[in-house]
């Protein structure tokens, strides 16, 4: 599958692909409490993965995958980097992928979080100006795993991990970080469904079948 688009349509600017921004899907959870490898679970005939992938290359120019089993994502036929410190969960990701992206931002989302709101990103992507990090904020909930991050982050990410503190919510305390609260992000996605992630077997079921149906 190609991230690159064709030649933007004459809408305008917002259907051109995000560039200096690499987009970034961890997939490096083990699926415990979904039993298999939830990331490759067709509905539709399409993967979760697949899905998200589709969606980014559809907005961003460059597209990368942080995965410790490339060969399980071969047919996404997208650039893989395993994680440079493993064991350490969504934290080693945001490392790895910080350090290994081309563009000096990143948009971060996990492999769980299939119902993607584009015009959202889009709009984080417009208001990061000199923050380090835009990160989305509902009822006091922040969601890192839906996050816009700079490579100013890593010397924080980097302590971080050196103090064997791991916890994404402490790295906000360290950078200079804009959340968008949920009033904001409503004007974008009413039904907040962009932060709904898929742990177990039986919440597929209980998402509107018509978020499935999106992937382009």
């Amino acid at each position: 599958m190609s991230s690159e688009l064709t030649a933007p349509d004459q809408r305008g600017l917002k259907h051109q692909p995000v560039r200096n921004v690499t987009s970034v899907i961890l997939a490096g959870g083990r699926s415990l409490r979904f039993g298999k490898n939830k990331a490759l679970v067709k509905i539709n005939g399409v993967s979760m993965i697949e899905k998200i992938s589709i969606m980014l290359g559809s907005l961003f120019q460059h597209l990368i995958l942080i995965t410790n089993s490339p060969g399980e994502y071969s047919f996404l036929k997208l650039s893989m980097y395993e994680d440079i410190i493993k064991g350490i969960g969504p934290l080693g990701g945001i490392f790895t992928g910080l350090t290994v992206m081309s563009d000096n931002a990143g948009f971060f989302i996990a492999c769980d979080m299939p119902f993607l709101n584009r015009p959202l990103i889009r709009h984080m992507v417009e208001i990061r100006k000199d923050y380090d990090a835009v990160i989305p904020r509902v009822s006091g909930k922040i969601e890192p795993l839906y996050g816009l991050y700079h490579k100013r982050c890593l010397p924080a990410v980097e302590r971080l991990i050196s103090s064997g503190d791991y916890r994404i919510a402490d790295l906000f305390k360290e950078i200079s970080t804009l959340y968008i609260e949920k009033e904001e992000i409503r004007s974008f996605d009413p039904g907040l469904y962009s932060f709904i992630n898929i742990n177990r077997p039986g919440e597929i079921g209980t998402c509107p079948k018509t978020l499935w149906n999106e992937v382009t």
